[in-house]
């Protein structure tokens, strides 16, 4: 039995992570799910949210904006719309994103055909907003 997972971390812009970890969290379809060394084989969406791992006793953390994730022969492969490390989010234009979405919003109100997109929108900023303030909490 292995000891660490593989995990793969590939956003259409570039290949963000290719390690050996002791475990991973992910924000799935259905919720949050965690994966472990010989986890069983499963596919998933992954929606907005934090994706966090762990190699030895350091944590990352990191914002991902939707995607892909596959467990297969101990390697997890996530494929993501976009993955940001917390270190890397600039919050003042997550700041924006969300007064941005926000005034869209309510702007359009819940029954306009865009309400959903500026509703995603936002889902993404706050998420930047929270994964960046757990920066120094490694």
């Amino acid at each position: 039995m292995a000891d660490k997972i593989g995990l793969r971390l590939v956003t259409p812009s570039r290949l963000l992570l290719d390690e050996e970890v002791d475990e991973v969290a992910a924000p799935g379809a259905l919720g949050q799910f965690g994966v472990l060394p010989n986890h069983i084989s499963f596919l998933t969406l992954l929606e907005a949210g934090e994706m966090s791992y762990k190699q030895g006793s350091r944590s990352y953390r990191l914002a991902v904006s939707g995607g892909y994730a596959e467990v297969l022969d101990n390697i997890m492969t996530v494929l993501a719309d976009t993955a940001e490390y917390a270190e890397e989010i600039d919050l003042e234009r997550a700041r924006s994103a969300r007064e941005k979405a926000e005034s869209k919003m309510a702007e359009l109100g819940p029954e306009h055909e865009e309400f959903p997109a500026a509703e995603a929108a936002l889902r993404r900023a706050v998420v930047r907003l929270e994964v960046a303030g757990k920066r120094a909490n490694r």
